[in-house]
């Protein structure tokens, strides 16, 4: 964070610089900046903003025009001070949701179903590449060693860019994001952090937030963040973003049977979940490298080669949580969830 501290002393007399950030047509995050009146903004005071939606692929050039509508503020960890990030939503100007807007659905279901107290813990799996694509610290000719030393890795030659890691760590913390908690990864450059438990679209909104932090905090270092599921073909660990979730019932005593129920609707559903839990899914559920295989449904506790897995303590107590672990690193948490609560 040192490498962009001469943003922190900035005299905005009165103002404040607002983010506003959205999710774009290719699964990624963009945003830009307005200055505004010093406050304490909620996003109902926000303004609603546009972006040139044809130079993002979320509409056409002949009616370009799409809206930004505030829908969460956090402090902002970059610039400090009393400035903002803004999450917004994307309409279209004939008033309804862009088509790549998932989170108003979704957002939908989480009011339908509140009474439930759906929580959700998101474990997002990414890769650190530099700028030629090559996964950071990889020799340029050849692989490193095989896996076994990189999973929760400690010193050089096992992890790298570590600052990258506790930037982005201290950076959610400051904004409020529920992060709770990041390792190191089975393939080296890989790294891993999580989000939650949150209750209902928070799970969303702060998932997306953190990966817009990542990234911004990675462009300091000349880094690229890859959530590709796959990003190395071969004998490597693919990228997945494992999803925990319970409901009230599930976390009570004899909640086990709540939980039981919920898996046997899931494996009524697999290809729906499948298609939606992110692109290239295929190349890493295979079965192999703690995946489950693409066209089966299996359960199991304590199984990490299962679609789904029941943890021995929940199993134990019998009562807790299931964590699906078919969801690629690159799937849009709206849309995970989403079908899980419609499920």
């Amino acid at each position: 964070m040192a490498q962009i501290a001469k943003y922190f002393s900035l005299d905005q007399k009165g103002t404040i610089i607002a983010e506003y950030i959205w999710i774009d047509s290719e699964g990624g995050t963009r945003s830009k900046s307005r200055t505004l009146p010093e406050q304490d903004y909620k996003p109902e005071d926000l303004p609603t903003w546009n972006f040139d939606g044809s130079s993002t692929g979320q509409a056409p050039g002949d009616n370009s025009d799409v809206y930004l509508k505030p829908v969460a503020v956090y402090p902002d960890p970059i610039r400090l001070g009393k400035n903002i990030l803004v999450l917004a939503e994307c309409w279209d100007s004939d008033g309804t949701p862009n088509k790549y807007n998932f989170r108003h659905e979704t957002a939908k279901l989480m009011q339908a179903h509140a009474a439930h107290e759906p929580w959700f813990g998101l474990e997002q799996e990414y890769t650190l590449l530099d700028l030629n694509d090559r996964p950071y610290g990889w020799p340029q000719n050849g692989f490193p060693a095989p896996q076994g030393p990189y999973y929760c890795g400690v010193g050089a030659g096992k992890v790298v860019q570590r600052d990258i890691v506790e930037a982005h760590y201290r950076a959610c913390l400051y904004a409020g994001i529920k992060i709770s908690g990041t390792n190191a990864e089975v393939m080296p450059a890989q790294w891993e952090f999580q989000v939650g438990p949150c209750i209902g679209i928070e799970m969303g909104d702060q998932l997306w937030l953190a990966r817009f932090l990542l990234n911004r905090i990675a462009e300091e270092f000349g880094v690229k963040v890859s959530v590709h599921p796959k990003p190395i073909p071969g004998d490597w660990n693919g990228a997945g973003l494992h999803s925990n979730f319970s409901t009230k019932e599930m976390r009570e005593e004899g909640g086990m049977k709540h939980i039981e129920s919920a898996i046997a609707k899931l494996g009524t559903r697999h290809q729906e979940h499948i298609a939606v839990y992110g692109e290239d899914n295929e190349k890493r559920l295979t079965g192999r490298h703690e995946t489950g295989a693409i066209d089966q449904f299996t359960y199991g506790v304590a199984n990490r080669g299962a679609s789904i897995r029941i943890p021995r303590e929940c199993a134990a107590k019998g009562y807790g949580y299931f964590e699906d672990r078919r969801p690629a690193s690159n799937a849009d948490p709206y849309q995970i969830t989403g079908i899980i609560m419609e499920t």
